[in-house]
C-alpha cells in the first residue's frame, strides 16, 4: 500500500537521531515526503542506516551555538525532539539534557522560526497511579530522575507554547520493535535460553506497550495536522494488550524454547531489586520494577479523535516482531558483545546473570 506523502516539503531535524526512535524515523520519513532530513546526537551514528542525502552530525542539544548552526544553516522548519538521557544515566546528565537541552533547542528553534516542534515525553510522568486508563489531564508525579525530568520538560514546552510556538507533546508507552535492545535484550536472551521468566507479582495486571511504527505514525500525523489540532498533548499506546502473564506467555509460545512466565512475590522481589539498583549491580531501574506488578495503561482516545491515529500493533505483535529481529541478529550481537545505557545496545545483566543460572 502506498504511503501518504503527508510531510511533503518539510525540512526536518531529529534530535537524538542515533537512537532507537531516530533510526525508525530515518527509515520512514523519506517515504512520507520529507524534503530534507538532519539527525544530531552525541552518540555514534551506525553506518548505512540513514537515507542518502541526510545529514548526520555529532552535536549536543545543550550546545546553543552548535544547535543554532545546525538549524539555521540547514533551513530547518520542523523538529522532532527525541534527544534524552535515559534512566541509567547520571542524574546531572538526565536533567541537563532532558530539561536544559530541550530549553536550548526550543530557544534556538524559536529564534529561527521553526514551524513545528514535537517533543517526545513519556508516560513515566504519571508515576504509579491507581486509576486507569490514564488521560492527558491526570496528575503528573514522575518516578525517579527520568520521570521528573520529563515533567519539567513538558513545563518548558508549555512556556514556549505561550510564546506562540506550535508544539506537540507526545507521551508514548514503552515502545519496542526491530532493533530494540536495552532491557528487552535481557528478556529475549532469557526466552531464547528456555528459562523461566520471572514476573513481578502474579502477572494479572495489564501493562500496555507500543510498537515503534505506530509511534512514528503518531509523530507524522502531529506534524501534518493543523496547528489548532497539533498544539496539544497526546498519549500513545497499543490498543490491544492483555494481562502481563498472557503477553509474555505469547512471546514464550512463539519462541518455542520451553520458556514460560513465572510469578514471583512482589513484596520480596521489589525491595531486592531496589537494593541491587542502589549498589549498582542491576540494570533494572525503579520505573521498571516499581510498575511491573501494577496496571499501567493510557487512553488513546484523544489522539485517535483529534489526529485520526489508528494503532496497527498489539502488545503481542510488538513483542514478537522485536524478538524476531533479535533472533535474526543474535550472532552479530554476540560477536559485538557491546553494552551500554541506550536502547540500541544490550545492557549488562549484572546480578541478573546469577539468577538466570538458577531458573
Amino acid at each position: 500500500m502506498a504511503v501518504e506523502k503527508i510531510l511533503t516539503g518539510r525540512r526536518i531535524l531529529v534530535t537524538g537521531g542515533a537512537g532507537f526512535l531516530g533510526f525508525h524515523l530515518a527509515q520512514r520519513l523519506p517515504s512520507m515526503g520529507a524534503a530534507y532530513l538532519a539527525f544530531n546526537d552525541i552518540d555514534e551514528f551506525p553506518q548505512g542506516e540513514y537515507p542518502q542525502g541526510a545529514l548526520t552530525v555529532n552535536a549536543d542539544v545543550r550546545d546553543r551555538d552548535e544547535m543554532n548552526k545546525l538549524i539555521k544553516d540547514n533551513k530547518i522548519d520542523t523538529i522532532i525532539h527525541c534527544a534524552a538521557a535515559l534512566p541509567l544515566w547520571k542524574k546531572e546528565d538526565i536533567f541537563s539534557t532532558n530539561v536544559g537541552g530541550l530549553r536550548t533547542t526550543l530557544e534556538v528553534a524559536r529564534q529561527n522560526n521553526v514551524e513545528k516542534f514535537v517533543f517526545i515525553s513519556s508516560t513515566a510522568v504519571y508515576g504509579v497511579p491507581d486509576k486507569h486508563p490514564l488521560i492527558e489531564d491526570d496528575p503528573m508525579e514522575g518516578v525517579g530522575n527520568y520521570g521528573e525530568s520529563k515533567i519539567l520538560g513538558e513545563q518548558v514546552c508549555r512556556e514556549f507554547m505561550k510564546k506562540g510556538m506550535n508544539i506537540t507533546i507526545i507521551r508514548p508507552k514503552t515502545f519496542i520493535g526491530t532493533a530494540r535492545l536495552g532491557v528487552f535484550q535481557i528478556l529475549y536472551d532469557w526466552v531464547d535460553s528456555g528459562k523461566r521468566i520471572p514476573i513481578i507479582g502474579k502477572g494479572e495486571n495489564r501493562y500496555q506497550l507500543l510498537e515503534v511504527d505506530d509511534l512514528v505514525q503518531a509523530i507524522a500525523l502531529a506534524l501534518a495536522a493543523d496547528s489548532n489540532l497539533s498544539n496539544d498533548t497526546f498519549n500513545v499506546g497499543a490498543k490491544v494488550f492483555q494481562k502481563v502473564k498472557l503477553d509474555v506467555g505469547s512471546l514464550c509460545d512463539f519462541a518455542g524454547t520451553g520458556a514460560r512466565p513465572m510469578p514471583t512475590p512482589a513484596k520480596i522481589v521489589k525491595p531486592m531489586l531496589a537494593f541491587f539498583e542502589l549498589i549498582g549491580v542491576s540494570p533494572l531501574y525503579k520505573w521498571v520494577y516499581g510498575t511491573a506488578d501494577k496496571d499501567s495503561f493510557v487512553s488513546t482516545d484523544k489522539i485517535e479523535q483529534k489526529l485520526g491515529w489508528k494503532p496497527q500493533f498489539s502488545n503481542e505483535d510488538a513483542l514478537i516482531t522485536s524478538h524476531k529481529w533479535y533472533l535474526e541478529h543474535k550472532v552479530e550481537l554476540l560477536r559485538k558483545h557491546s553494552t551500554g545505557v541506550t536502547h540500541r545496545v544490550g545492557w549488562d545483566q549484572g546480578i541478573l546473570k546469577v539468577f538466570k543460572k538458577w531458573l
